[in-house]
């Protein structure tokens, strides 16, 4: 898939989405904890949706036998991650769970969120599934999929939120330069300074860069 030229004009940094630009919603869905590419919301339609961190859980790479690279997933730990939560209208699941088909859903206390919103009944996270793994480094990451998550932590909580992400994500392993031809996909047309800012982060990681 090419990459579009057109969008990439703009060299700016994109501000965090402001909070009272969330859709109202007086009804009470259950919802989903999104902590890698579901942070973007260019990739999906779930709405309303609001910023949150979640505590007892932790951000890692998971490499599985089911695709050439690898996964972001979540497993419990003391830490605390930055994420998206999204309703999920109906308690219609099906969409989504194909979307994440690696992944088993699991259940969150909503004392574990600092932002738990009146709408959300229930709120679950997407973990992948164990019986799919195999050992850590066995496959690089996608640059094309590591764009696209950054852009999103980038629109909702700004260039720290970035910096969080970075830091509070483990498994980092190579990676794989797909960004003339992303394999990602749902990746996202990203800035000139989108991208500069993930290079100068996987610099600081010292992760190496193979080409595609």
């Amino acid at each position: 898939m090419g990459y579009d030229t057109s969008a990439q004009v703009s060299d700016t940094l994109a501000p965090p989405r402001a909070a009272g630009s969330y859709r109202a919603m007086t009804d009470r869905h259950p919802a989903f904890f999104g902590y890698g590419s579901l942070v973007n919301r260019a990739t999906h339609d779930y709405a309303p949706a609001t910023p949150a961190r979640l505590s007892g859980w932790r951000r890692v790479w998971r490499h599985t036998r089911l695709r050439d690279w690898p996964y972001l997933s979540a497993e419990p730990a003391e830490a605390e991650i930055d994420g998206l939560i999204a309703a999920v209208p109906g308690d219609d699941w099906a969409t989504l769970d194909l979307r994440e088909a690696a992944y088993r859903r699991h259940p969150l206390s909503h004392d574990r969120l600092t932002t738990a919103p009146g709408w959300a009944q229930r709120i679950e996270i997407y973990a992948v599934d164990e019986a799919h793994g195999l050992p850590p480094n066995a496959h690089p990451i996608l640059l094309s999929y590591l764009d696209t998550v950054v852009q999103g932590f980038l629109r909702e909580f700004g260039p720290a939120g970035v910096a969080g992400f970075f830091a509070t994500t483990a498994g980092w392993c190579a990676l794989l330069d797909d960004r003339a031809a992303p394999h990602y996909p749902r990746s996202q047309p990203t800035t000139t300074a989108e991208r500069r800012l993930v290079d100068d982060h996987a610099e600081a990681l010292g992760l190496t860069r193979l080409p595609s």
